[in-house]
């Protein structure tokens, strides 16, 4: 692995920054900003934010200085840069435009769930998460995905504080409650409840086609590039950055562990064929780094 970092060009609060990159791992772009003594806080998506004063520093420590048209490409080869319509403001205006297609005259309820997922803690829950799970379902379904099945979809991360279990009850009783309040019938209020409840554990009955469209939608990523999937795992780490190595990684294997222990992954026909295969390859690799160290 190199790192690579551009001449500092980068205009803003008051200096100019470059751009720090990893041509391989985010994970060790990670531990290498964390030696150089740069906050996680200046992390954008795929790379870091280095103030000019720390430029010097970098190359010192071993990053390969570069101008800024060759760290671009390299970026890109690395198969690590994260695209213009997957950024944080794009993300949002991408789905703040969703809402509005699908629940016209609810725009206070659709700005509300989305000011939860931008929550600053989420690191993997975020918006980002959410708009993949969305995309799923529009392929799942060709493009035309059932009211209730949207509506558990945006509400199924909406609590998210890192309390497996929790979160998901919370999630559903929110649903339950804000639904109603916005005009759906109580049923309707339940079944979204229902389908939220579902990803708790991820095993939806398989005579329940919209939980299994759900959970197929919700481990989509599990079937990602490899880049993509480390880039997933590594959030996830960073979500429970609280909890110590050592019992974070015991903990997570037996997760991976639980999931490949099903028949398959996913459930619908069109899933399976999607990301079955990659998606055991991706868990099955994680669980051997997760044990190796």
């Amino acid at each position: 692995m190199t790192v690579y970092i551009d001449p500092p060009r980068w205009p803003a609060h008051g200096t100019v920054f470059s751009h720090l990159v990893s041509d391989a791992s985010l994970e060790e772009l990670h531990g290498f900003a964390q030696e150089l003594g740069v906050s996680v806080r200046a992390f954008d998506e795929d790379h870091y934010d280095v103030p000019a004063h720390r430029h010097a520093d970098a190359v010192a420590l071993g990053a390969v200085a570069v101008d800024g048209k060759q760290l671009a490409r390299l970026l890109i080869r690395s198969g690590l840069r994260i695209p213009a319509r997957r950024r944080p403001a794009k993300i949002t205006a991408a789905l703040t435009a969703r809402w509005a297609r699908h629940f016209p005259g609810h725009a206070e309820l659709g700005a509300a769930l989305l000011e939860r997922w931008n929550e600053p803690h989420r690191t993997y829950h975020d918006t980002s998460h959410l708009l993949r799970v969305l995309e799923a379902l529009d392929r799942l379904t060709v493009g035309r995905p059932e009211p209730e099945l949207l509506l558990a979809a945006w509400f199924h991360d909406a609590v998210h504080e890192g309390r497996a279990g929790e979160d998901e009850r919370a999630s559903a009783e929110l649903a339950r409650c804000e639904l109603t309040a916005a005009g759906w019938t109580p049923d309707a209020a339940e079944r979204v409840a229902e389908l939220v409840l579902v990803t708790l554990e991820h095993r939806p009955g398989p005579e329940d086609r919209h939980a299994c469209l759900l959970v197929d939608a919700d481990l989509s990523i599990l079937g990602a590039s490899p880049q993509e999937y480390a880039r997933y795992s590594e959030a996830v780490r960073r979500e429970y950055a609280r909890v110590p190595e050592a019992e974070f990684r015991a903990a997570r294997a037996e997760v991976m562990r639980q999931l490949l222990s099903a028949p398959a992954l996913f459930h619908d026909p069109v899933a399976v064929d999607l990301w079955e295969h990659r998606a055991r390859e991706n868990v099955s690799r994680e669980i051997t780094e997760l044990t190796a160290r």
